[in-house]
């Protein structure tokens, strides 16, 4: 079965097979099964084929996968123009949402650690 350009696999339970969609979570997929009445431990193989149209039109009444991501971007592209504090932080590459940054943004700011060395400060690459 396949939803918005991506395939659901036949042999995992509905409940878990639909949040591979981007857009979809946990607690969506559970809304999305209850609305199109289908038990959340049923699997992709059990399915006919009104029951997959049914859950195909409930998932795509919301924003997944391709226009999901196009607006994600927008917003992000609409932040970096206006040059406001969040956008300048998406083209430096540092967190965006207030994360501390001195001790725990290694993957962000690169693996850069401070150490004192006799009362200096002197960067280490490791």
């Amino acid at each position: 079965m396949r939803i918005a350009g991506v395939t659901i696999p036949d042999n995992k339970q509905l409940a878990y097979s639909l949040p591979l969609i981007f857009g979809i979570g946990p607690a969506r997929a559970l809304e999305i099964l209850a609305a199109a009445g289908i038990a959340p431990n049923k699997k992709g193989s059990e399915l006919t084929g009104d029951a997959e149209q049914k859950i195909r039109s409930h998932a795509e009444s919301f924003l997944i996968e391709g226009e999901l991501r196009r607006e994600i971007g927008q917003n992000i592209k609409r932040l970096k123009d206006i040059k406001s504090a969040r956008g300048e932080r998406h083209v430096r590459g540092l967190p965006v949402r207030g994360q501390r940054t001195k001790t725990n943004s290694r993957t962000r700011r690169g693996n850069v650690r401070k150490t004192m060395t006799s009362g200096r400060r002197t960067l280490e690459k490791t």
